[in-house]
């Protein structure tokens, strides 16, 4: 069977074949992983969006300063006769890849799959009633109520031909968890400034350019050479030998030495992203633990002494070299709701940590799993691997299981984990998506990152009604109520917000974007 190591040389090779034939304008970008699937509603994730906005567009976008920016759509406005009702009005001239025009039959379609049962986007759309097409180029998005933010849930949700769709039987969305497989997994046809040419999972993917896009200037980069390269030294060791160009995922051991290194440039930013850690809730023992009579979690002791036990500022400090933001609270700083009251977080104290433990019973600790992605977020599995020291001192013996993103992220989703450490970015920079996906009880709609089970339904209901809440002022005392109840509940177990390093060839300028999402269309070449 030829190794993950041979694929990787092997692609790198045609790949430096093929740039050796081009000009400075193909760009050989890596990172640590690749997209779960092409399928645009199936996976609610950071990297699958970032390939995917190359391809398909959405109706509104954000700029690297987060501020919302025309797309497909070029105006957005609450209806003058119905405020429950928005309307977008569509960008003229548009064609899918394979020629078809767009109009607003393809919105109405994406709106409706996205917001489909099978769809991992679904909870941006709960509060939707109908879509419908005014005209082929004006669309009514009817509300349950008066909605002020929902433009901003639609910078991930990608528009698609509708007959294309009907004509590949992907009219359904792809079951992402249940391992459905569909024509969309590994084929497109966006209005995006790139066009899919060929696609290795996990090796290697090739992007050329959309000669039809409807932009006035054509981007620098002509063609995109994509490289999943898990191991950190491997895709390192590809830029400093001139192999790839650019490097999303500068492991935070190397941001030093890179930005020292002659022909190579790094630039650094915080990301619109928390890292933390989820437990499972409920009565039912845990699957992994030697409690076998109840769940130790269920105890807010228990996650008291948890939270008690964690040092925030050594994880900085040593595992990522400086290179993270701790923080309280499962909210980036970026996002509407966050404040600095949330944002702290006590000192460890870790005989008050073993009192609470005794108190709740667990006199000598309890042994339990924990999952980790180990090429998703800034050294992931490194982060977990501290946690398990820190757990350790205060009794909890903790195994630690180390996966690729595309295996761990299904354990979330499905709820087949005790304790499991997750990345959250904030695309709508408000707090109502943080609530949605990993707040409020699991029910098909909402919750669908909610992989520990919280439920409270109190929460529930304020949750809701904050996706038609007209009234600032009380829309921001319910966002303050339930941040308040979350902290008080220890729902969630934060670690840092994430900062981000891109590395390149010098005479490359590639902006990091709060959302780890940047764009190759933005790529400049020169000093």
């Amino acid at each position: 069977m030829t190794s993950a190591l041979t694929r990787i040389g092997a692609a790198l090779l045609a790949s430096s074949i093929l740039v050796s034939a081009a000009s400075a304008e193909t760009v050989r970008w890596a990172r640590a992983s690749d997209a779960l699937t092409l399928d645009p509603h199936s996976q609610n994730q950071g990297v699958t969006h970032n390939f995917a906005h190359h391809i398909y567009e959405t109706l509104v976008d954000r700029d690297v300063e987060g501020n919302l920016q025309p797309r497909l759509a070029t105006e957005w406005a609450v209806s003058e006769e119905d405020p429950t009702v928005w309307v977008f009005t569509l960008r003229q001239g548009v064609t899918f890849h394979d020629g078809a025009e767009f109009t607003a039959e393809d919105v109405v379609f994406s709106l409706d799959r996205a917001r489909s049962e099978k769809s991992n986007m679904r909870q941006l759309h709960v509060d939707v009633e109908s879509v419908t097409a005014v005209d082929d180029h004006t669309v009514e998005v009817k509300m349950a109520g008066p909605s002020p933010l929902y433009p901003n849930n639609l910078t991930n949700t990608f528009i698609m031909d509708k007959t294309w769709s009907e004509a590949n039987d992907v009219v359904e969305v792809q079951d992402y968890a249940a391992g459905e497989d569909n024509y969309a997994v590994r084929n497109t046809n966006g209005t995006g400034p790139y066009v899919l040419t060929s696609r290795e999972v996990d090796v290697r993917s090739v992007l050329t350019l959309n000669e039809n896009h409807w932009a006035e200037e054509a981007p620098a980069v002509t063609e995109i050479i994509y490289l999943p390269i898990a191991e950190n030294a491997t895709r390192i060791a590809a830029l400093l030998s001139g192999e790839v160009d650019i490097v999303q995922d500068v492991p935070v051991q190397d941001v030093e030495r890179l930005s020292s290194t002659d022909g190579i440039k790094v630039e650094t930013g915080p990301e619109n992203r928390v890292i933390y850690f989820g437990y499972k809730f409920g009565e039912e023992p845990l699957a992994s633990s030697n409690i076998t009579d109840r769940n130790p979690f269920n105890d807010p002791l228990v996650r008291e002494a948890m939270h008690l036990a964690i040092d925030r500022d050594a994880i900085q400090r040593v595992v990522m070299r400086g290179q993270s933001i701790p923080t309280g609270v499962a909210n980036p700083p970026f996002v509407a709701g966050w404040t600095e009251e949330l944002n702290a977080y006590s000192a460890p104290d870790l005989e008050r940590a073993r009192e609470l433990l005794a108190e709740a019973g667990y006199p000598d600790g309890f042994t339990v799993t924990l999952d980790t992605p180990n090429n998703r977020y800034v050294n992931d599995e490194a982060i977990s691997q501290a946690v398990v020291g820190m757990l350790g001192q205060i009794g909890i013996q903790v195994t630690l299981a180390s996966r690729p993103v595309a295996q761990h992220s299904p354990l979330v989703t499905s709820n087949q984990t005790d304790f499991y450490l997750l990345g959250w970015g904030v695309p709508t920079f408000d707090s109502a998506y943080v609530f949605n996906d990993l707040i409020h009880t699991k029910d098909g709609s909402y919750g669908a990152y909610n992989g520990g089970l919280y439920s409270n339904p109190e929460l529930d209901e304020m949750i809701q009604s904050l996706g038609t809440e007209v009234d600032t002022a009380v829309r921001d005392a319910t966002v303050a109520e339930i941040w308040a109840t979350v902290q008080e509940d220890r729902v969630l177990l934060p670690i840092h917000n994430q900062v981000l390093a891109y590395a390149m060839r010098d005479d490359i300028t590639l902006a990091v974007h709060p959302e780890n999402q940047p764009m190759l269309t933005t790529v400049t070449f020169g000093e």
